[in-house]
């Protein structure tokens, strides 16, 4: 596809799946920074089948996973998916990221020289720096997962006999235990939201019959002064009799809606506020109100996370910093105004209030998910405190480091005997046509020199990776 000005759209990651599946078949998994949301796309669409058929899973990468809900990122984050290791599905990011450079050389070409610059550029890129730093990206992967190893084993540990924790497998039940209750919060039950409805409009009921009693009451007082202006202009009595008859008809409206109310809860006697149904109906709206303005500063919040981060990339011009500069002078303007309201909210529920200078430290929107539910005290859950939660973080982190290594175990050894394979068959190819085809044979031997113009800096960085203290794989070649 050439893609000029449609930008980024779903159909694209769709054909990329496609050739995915076609080319690696069954238990591929893809991240995608809306893989939650491309999951309900894919399948719904005419890849759904092939897709559940081999058994296909759709993530969301490391960066753009921690500014999802909480929820989304047990069920996608690549933190808690087995079998990844360390990786975290940014690839296709710091590829795009790398050839930004191209893009001014690119603007007005045409489609065709456009199209042949950026093969050129990644056909060079894949053999002169790829390949290239291959083994090297191998050394520092093994580094961080064993650094990862050696240095967390130690922190788990305290942190597992400060919360009084003997079997780490204890976090994966917390985990499970985490996501039962989240989704628990996804919806209202009906039973209450129909209790809520049902307390605003006896609200609405009381103050429509308020307002119609206070027309009903009034009267128009006739003097000898000024019956003679009122008995020559009508428009006086219309508009009070106008102003009665809605009134009624309002009146009306509400006591329709509050009897209809009733016959689906099965109510035989209208709620009044000292019943106790209507004071936990109240509490209930309260609570309704107090998630709606967490709401709100949350996604206030998130948008100024990804401002500054915008802000403090290289490359944005100057021009765009002055505007986002603005953009953010606004937002914190906007926080302040909805943390006003959240925290009326809050103070209506006996709950602490939050002051801007810690909204504003929130980093993810996992930190304000534990803050909805008002149903139950949630930090009383042993998963729920900062010591917990640093502990299952730290714990799974370890679970794919181990993972990391494994892999990494694999990977090197398949490179040492690519290398060695690639060097024989080279060589043995350049012996066969030396005498029967001279010229064949140079050009072999030209091929085999630029191929292996890469394998002393591979067999240093391999050197490395085997003299690492932790090292539990083999540099001795496999059977291609």
């Amino acid at each position: 596809a050439d893609m000029v000005q449609s930008g980024e759209q779903s159909k694209y990651a769709l054909a990329v799946t496609s050739k995915l599946l076609d080319a690696f078949g069954s238990d591929l998994g893809g991240g995608y920074d809306i893989g939650c949301r491309f999951k309900t796309t894919l399948a719904s669409s005419t890849l759904g089948e092939q897709a559940r058929s081999l058994n296909y899973t759709s993530l969301v990468n490391a960066f753009h996973g921690h500014a999802h809900n909480r929820l989304c990122q047990l069920d996608n984050l690549t933190t808690y998916v087995e079998g990844l290791g360390l990786e975290d599905l940014e690839g296709c990011e710091h590829a795009f990221s790398k050839s930004n450079s191209l893009a001014p050389s690119t603007r007005y070409a045409s489609i065709f020289h456009r199209r042949q610059a950026i093969a050129c550029y990644f056909e060079h890129n894949d053999e002169m720096e790829v390949y290239a730093n291959l083994t090297k990206f191998l050394l520092n992967n093994y580094k961080q997962a064993l650094d990862l190893l050696s240095n967390g084993q130690a922190t788990l540990e305290w942190l597992m006999c400060e919360l009084g924790v003997s079997d780490p497998e204890t976090f994966k039940l917390w985990l499970d235990e985490e996501r039962v209750y989240l989704n628990s919060l996804l919806h209202e039950p009906v039973e209450e939201t129909l209790q809520m409805e049902y307390w605003q409009r006896l609200v609405n009921l009381a103050g429509s019959r308020k307002n119609l009693e206070t027309v009903l009451s009034t009267w128009t007082v006739i003097t000898p002064g000024n019956a003679a202006s009122i008995r020559s202009d009508g428009g006086i009595t219309r508009k009070a009799e106008t102003k009665r008859r809605h009134a009624q008809e309002n009146y009306e409206k509400d006591l329709k809606a509050v009897q209809e109310l009733e016959g689906r809860l099965g109510i035989t006697r209208r709620w009044v506020p000292e019943d106790e149904e209507w004071q936990a109906a109240a509490r209930l709206v309260a609570n309704w109100k107090y998630q709606q303005a967490l709401d709100n500063v949350k996604r206030l919040v998130v948008s100024r996370i990804f401002e500054l981060s915008k802000m403090n990339q290289s490359g944005t011009g100057y021009k765009l910093r002055k505007h986002i500069g603005k953009a953010l002078q606004t937002r914190s303007a906007a926080i302040r105004a909805a943390l006003l309201q959240y925290n009326a909210a809050a103070k209506a529920l006996g709950r602490r209030a939050l002051e801007f200078d810690e909204v504003v430290e929130y980093a993810f929107l996992a930190d304000f998910d534990l803050l909805r539910d008002t149903r139950q005290d949630v930090s009383t859950r042993p998963w729920a405190s900062p010591t917990a939660r640093l502990a299952m973080n730290m714990f799974f982190k370890l679970c794919r480091a181990e993972e990391e290594v494994v892999r990494l175990n694999v990977e090197i050894r398949r490179i040492v005997t690519y290398i060695v394979d690639e060097d024989r068959y080279l060589r043995s190819c350049e012996a066969l046509y030396r005498d029967t085809h001279p010229a064949l044979a140079h050009q072999i031997s030209r091929y085999h020199s630029i191929r292996s113009r890469f394998t002393s800096l591979h067999l240093c960085s391999l050197e490395k990776i085997s003299h690492l203290p932790g090292f539990s794989g083999t540099l001795i070649p496999g059977i291609s």
